[in-house]
């Protein structure tokens, strides 16, 4: 449970960081720290200097690195049939279809392979219940989304982002979106029309700081769309799936959406696997042609997601959330009012920490971390995003949570 170098030398580093930089669309600004290898909740780099990982891929690696279970899954449908396309059946499209809408409580599946590509479809199928089925004028349909969200970084998802940064120079940009503040049950109420036909919500904001809305916000917003006629759509891209204790962040609440937007864990972190989850009145409006792709639920994606599901299915994973993040806000909560930390959010084994300005921004914070062998993300100023894999020993997390104190109180 160390960060300590083995080698004083970080030539090897910076030659890989270099050829990134000289070779690569700068659309990411990265730690420089170059992994090799990663297993469990630890990552070691090219020169062999172990990390602690604290951000777990935004939830993708919530089983993990390398795990085993995942690993093995994958490599038997390796040495089978890895893709066939969807113009022919496979013989793990049933069983994960099946399985995923069970695990859901839903009826019906449609896979993707990207969290983006699944908001991407969640739209597509909203808009055309809303003229196949709610009646909505052709060209009219309006969906409602919460300001601050953050659904991916397509060309239609940044037309309703309310981050500069996604939108600038972008344009121009899709009609049919209409923004209120999250939490704010009044404004998504006055926002709701007519030709709504869906409202579309992260029940965490994760990309905002882990932003957890007010009690009662989910039921009002369910109560809301049931009473409309409007579709209830959950991006769980990052919150389900057992981050925050439940297989669901709405479940914290009691609430079922109309829909499920899923991603991220759903591929173990070993292949892209996404999904929109629902009934058969809302995704049987579709017909052969109308929407697709290459890569979704081919067999190597399906096999791993199967393996998931069976996972999530024992609720350990659930659990483990639940305990260990009991502990990490706990923890966490005792650095507020000290002079260094603002403000803890979060749910489970998912935090948002704001650190007191003075003391560092979240980039030279999640630096300073990183000297110290862990690797967290920053957002947004002096905030950082704490998401460790499930898998993560109590002893890990508090090595973890030592650290932080370290460069808090430097």
């Amino acid at each position: 449970m160390n960060g300590d170098p083995v080698s004083a030398s970080e030539s090897a580093i910076e030659s890989a960081i270099a050829s990134a930089e000289a070779h690569s669309a700068h659309n990411y600004h990265p730690l420089p720290v170059v992994v090799a290898s990663a297993d469990g909740a630890w990552m070691t780099d090219v020169e062999g200097r172990r990390y602690l990982d604290m951000l777990a891929g935004y939830s993708a690696l919530n089983f993990g690195h390398g795990n085993r279970r995942l690993i093995d899954a994958a490599k038997a449908q390796l040495e089978r049939v890895t893709l066939t396309s969807r113009a022919f059946h496979h013989d793990r499209f049933a069983d994960f279809c099946t399985q995923l809408a069970e695990l859901c409580g839903m009826e019906m599946v449609l896979p993707m392979n990207t969290g983006a590509e699944a908001v991407e479809t969640a739209v597509k199928t909203a808009r055309k219940w809303g003229y196949k089925v709610k009646g909505v004028p052709p060209g009219q349909a309006k969906i409602v989304v919460a300001a601050n969200n953050f659904h991916g970084r397509t060309t239609t998802v940044i037309s309703f982002s309310t981050d500069p940064e996604a939108r600038a120079d972008f344009g121009p940009y899709t009609p049919g979106f209409e923004i209120v503040p999250y939490g704010d049950l009044t404004a998504l109420q006055a926002a709701v029309s007519a030709n709504t036909v869906a409202v579309l919500l992260e029940p965490i904001q994760g990309e905002a700081g882990v932003l957890v809305p007010p009690a009662g916000y989910l039921p009002g917003v369910r109560e809301l769309t049931r009473e409309r006629n409007v579709l209830f759509i959950a991006d769980e891209i990052q919150s389900g799936l057992g981050r925050t204790g439940k297989t669901f962040a709405c479940e914290h609440e009691g609430v079922v959406p109309d829909m499920y937007v899923l991603g991220k864990a759903l591929g173990g972190g070993v292949v892209p696997v996404s999904a929109v989850v629902s009934s058969k009145d809302v995704l049987g409006v579709y017909r052969p042609g109308e929407h697709g792709s290459t890569f979704g639920g081919n067999p190597l994606a399906c096999a791993v997601a199967l393996e998931v599901i069976a996972m999530l299915r024992t609720g350990e994973f659930q659990q483990r959330a639940t305990e260990l993040g009991d502990h990490l806000h706990h923890e966490l909560g005792l650095l507020t009012g000290g002079g260094a930390v603002e403000a803890v959010r979060g749910r489970g084994l998912w935090a948002g920490v704001d650190i007191v300005p003075s003391r560092g921004t979240g980039r030279e914070i999640s630096e300073k971390l990183m000297d110290r062998g862990v690797l967290v993300k920053d957002t947004h100023g002096s905030t950082i995003r704490i998401a460790p894999p499930l898998v993560i020993s109590k002893e890990d997390l508090d090595w973890g949570l030592d650290q932080l104190r370290a460069v808090l109180s430097a």
